[in-house]
């Protein structure tokens, strides 16, 4: 009988992303989440692991073992992974600049446990296109970047048939403001580039261009809006099938399948009413598994108190809980696609396509991805969306329940007491991951480590597969900073484009609207400070890449007359407090979201104090606890912002408010 149910199809991967403080104890982590019932991996690095720094360099300072787990080297990759059957295994890494370094640790720890590496199954994220626009780990330029990527998917299609080398990833897009069009034009198009290259490269014959196609996966976001992000990924999977077979001519439709994993939008999770993410959560999981046509591989859910800081396993087990409710207890894995024939979705969804392929057409007459990354299209695109969507916010017009509607609420007995709702990582434990380091460094046999790196430098300096020389370098017991600097010496750096100067305006500027009125604030200030302009630095110490609220805070308070110092990611508090003094600033601002802001605040303080520029008021932006907001306020910070404060142009104005205390003038009416 037509629409009858019939046996249930197999449910998704469910994966929690997970890892944190050291190896042993994300290794502990990982084990209780798989007695739960967790049927994959999802490993969370962190910071100086993702930017190829050890744990004892400058800039690594604060970011230790806090937003994931800290990889050093192959001991460090062994605990991780002790007692878990690799082989067994479905483990993803997201890991990006130095993902073919991690990739060789994890195959030399499955040959140390007897596993067949042609039987390891997971996913290396390895996109670094959207680091340079959106999540800011990458390390090496555009060029280099994209050979160490070739690399990685050649010898993985010969050695490791089963892996997927990378998880192309809209993700971090959609954090960083993008549209779904444009989700889905950037994603293809990055797609665009990798597959060109490694076709370029000749290291695949033309008979398994099919098998490099098949192991291309997607890392996707779904937001509450999940009609329309369900139509968008039922839009990537048509756009997926006609670039594959026309550009490549992959004939194969198992090979052209559109294969995705997602973790649901965090940018959403709100700190007021948190509880509010619990249905936020589900919703967006519907979007990815509602429809079978365009279902996900793998779904990760975040936690209900992501935006109050780090989960705890509790947490986590909720988010897990979430999606096995809905695998195992309802009927949505009974019946076959229950969208097909809707003229509604089938709308939209056309319309999607129309959209995104015209801009996929833009970005490839630029000359592609790596192109459109490097003369700052793609990043100014983004900023103007994401600006955007705050202004739309800000008025009102895009509602949040708990945020700017629907503001008043009981006591939350969830975050009754905000030091226990969320787990912290210890501060001593930075101590103990560098004393583990340099007793690993003491410990190996230098020769054979020093010789794998001049091996690693001599194969980045000619044209061979660097995945050689990086595993070679893994078994020799080098560092992640060793391999990471010995391509850095070769290829050097890169500094991404900022986006912020050619971001438009987007908010009201008529007589009377907030903007105005902090114009007009701003415009007095200079008056009686004796002209010229407001200077605002906002500056980003330590590892974290989440640049999007300081480009926000940007473009506003330039907007609003100020003279903006915006110098990028990834600055030491010693090049940021000189850049304020050097720039004579007024004000500096600081945005953290990494925890790391207890270490790094401080020290832009301490040396303020110490240049003579202690009057220069400093503001502090981030996902910051109550207790930490204080101690910074105690310290001598004079405001500190989370995400409840979303009106940027009140922030602009606040700042503003500290700028005229600092110089002792009088207090303006606050007019935002």
């Amino acid at each position: 009988m037509s629409g009858a149910p019939r046996p249930k199809d197999r449910p998704w991967l469910m994966r929690t992303y997970a890892g944190h403080s050291t190896a042993e104890a994300s290794n502990e982590l990982y084990r209780r989440n798989l007695a739960k019932g967790q049927t994959g991996l999802s490993v969370a690095f962190d910071l100086p692991t993702q930017t190829g720094y050890d744990p004892d360099h400058i800039l690594a300072r604060g970011e230790v073992g806090r937003v994931g787990v800290p990889v050093s080297h192959l001991g460090d990759m062994r605990r991780l992974f002790q007692e878990i059957p690799l082989e067994r295994m479905n483990t993803s890494m997201t890991i990006n600049a130095t993902a073919m370094w991690l990739l060789a640790l994890y195959q030399v720890v499955a040959e140390e446990h007897g596993a067949d590496i042609a039987k390891l199954q997971g996913t290396t994220q390895n996109d670094i296109v959207k680091e340079y626009l959106s999540r800011g780990t990458h390390v090496f330029p555009p060029g280099p970047s994209l050979r160490l990527t070739t690399d990685m998917i050649a010898y993985t299609v010969h050695h490791i048939p089963k892996w997927n080398p990378i998880n192309i990833c809209s993700y971090h897009l959609q954090e960083a403001g993008a549209t779904p069009v444009q989700e889905i034009a950037f994603a293809m198009s990055t797609a665009i580039a990798v597959l060109d290259a490694v076709f370029a490269s000749g290291q695949v014959p033309e008979d398994r261009k099919g098998d490099v196609v098949a192991r291309i996966s997607f890392f996707v976001n779904a937001g509450v809006r999940f009609i329309e992000e369900m139509c968008k990924m039922r839009a990537f999977g048509r756009i997926w099938d006609r670039i594959t077979r026309e550009r490549y001519g992959i004939e194969n439709p198992k090979h052209r399948r559109f294969r995705y994993g997602v973790q649901v939008n965090s940018l959403g999770l709100t700190e007021a009413q948190p509880e509010n993410n619990v249905q936020r959560i589900v919703l967006e999981m519907l979007a990815v598994t509602l429809s079978k046509d365009a279902r996900a591989r793998a779904v990760q859910l975040p936690a209900w108190n992501e935006a109050l800081g780090l989960p705890r396993p509790w947490d986590q087990q909720w988010s897990l809980r979430i999606q096995q409710v809905l695998a195992h207890e309802s009927d949505l894995l009974e019946y076959d696609d229950i969208f097909e024939g809707s003229k509604v979705i089938e709308s939209k969804v056309a319309a999607l396509v129309e959209e995104a392929e015209a801009e996929i057409e833009r970005i490839q007459e630029m000359g592609g991805a790596m192109a459109a990354v490097e003369s700052g299209y793609l990043k100014a695109r983004l900023v103007a969306s994401h600006s955007e969507r705050r202004a739309r916010i800000e008025a009102g017009e895009e509602k949040i329940v708990g945020v700017n509607c629907y503001e008043s609420t009981e006591p939350n007995p969830l975050t009754a007491d905000l030091d226990t709702a969320i787990m912290t990582v210890a501060p001593e434990n930075e101590a103990r991951v560098v004393s583990a380091l340099h007793s690993w460094r003491e410990e190996r046999d230098e020769g054979p480590a020093q010789e794998a790196l001049a091996a690693l430098r001599k194969a980045a300096a000619g044209t061979e597969n660097l995945m050689e020389a990086t595993l070679r370098c893994a078994r020799a017991g080098v560092t992640t900073g060793e391999w990471a600097w010995a391509l850095r010496d070769v290829f050097g750096e890169y500094r991404a484009p900022t986006g912020v100067g050619g971001a438009p305006l987007t908010v009201a500027t008529e007589t009377g609207s907030p903007l105005a009125s902090v114009r007009e604030k701003v415009d007095k200030t200079v008056a009686e400070l004796g002209g010229g302009r407001l200077r605002l630095l906002v500056g980003k110490p330590g590892l974290d890449g989440h640049s999007n609220g300081a480009e926000q805070i940007a473009v506003r308070a330039r907007d609003a007359g100020f003279e903006v110092v915006y110098q990028g990611i990834r600055l030491t508090p010693e090049q940021i407090v000189s850049a304020a003094v050097a720039e004579d600033v007024h004000c500096v601002g600081l945005s953290i979201l990494s925890g790391s802001h207890a270490e790094l605040v401080p020290d832009v303080l301490d040396r303020l104090r110490a240049a003579g520029a202690q009057d220069i008021p400093v503001i502090v932006g981030g996902i910051i606890p109550a207790a930490d907001a204080a101690a910074l306020r105690a310290a001598g910070v004079a405001a500190v912002f989370t995400p409840k404060d979303f009106g940027i142009t009140e922030i602009i104005g606040r700042i503003v408010d500290e700028i005229r205390a600092a110089n002792t003038l009088p207090p303006l009416e606050v007019l935002v």
